[in-house]
């Protein structure tokens, strides 16, 4: 069973993420700040995070991925970034902070459910 953490701040996005999960077969767990994603990533070792850029707390979306990337115990962790920015520079700086992938909000259910298809194809 593959694990999923989905770190944002926006409850409703959350749930709308947790129910179209829960009907596929993952485990799922949830922060709603990029300090707490970060300790839950840490303990939990997930093979994918959905992560929001923009965050309360000391590190945002960006900082999460980072530290996530250049953790040897999540060497196989697959960052999709959820963001409202839009940007070609907002994607170059996700991509940087080395994300898997980059979709801007509004997204679709099934533009994030053939995302994680895709990178739980290649863990």
């Amino acid at each position: 069973m593959k694990k999923i953490l989905i770190v944002e701040d926006h409850m409703d996005i959350r749930k709308l993420l947790k129910m179209t999960l829960e009907f596929d077969d993952f485990e799922i767990h949830e922060a709603a700040t990029g300090d707490a994603g970060w300790l839950l990533a840490r303990e939990l070792q997930p093979d994918i995070v959905l992560l929001d850029v923009m965050m309360p707390g000391a590190l945002n979306g960006l900082d999460v991925c980072r530290r996530i990337k250049s953790d040897p115990g999540m060497r196989h962790t697959k960052v999709i970034m959820l963001t409202a920015r839009v940007q070609s520079d907002d994607r170059a700086a996700g991509f940087s902070a080395g994300a898997d992938d980059y979709l801007m909000k509004p997204f679709s259910t099934l533009q994030v459910l053939e995302t994680i298809y895709r990178m739980e194809a290649a863990l």
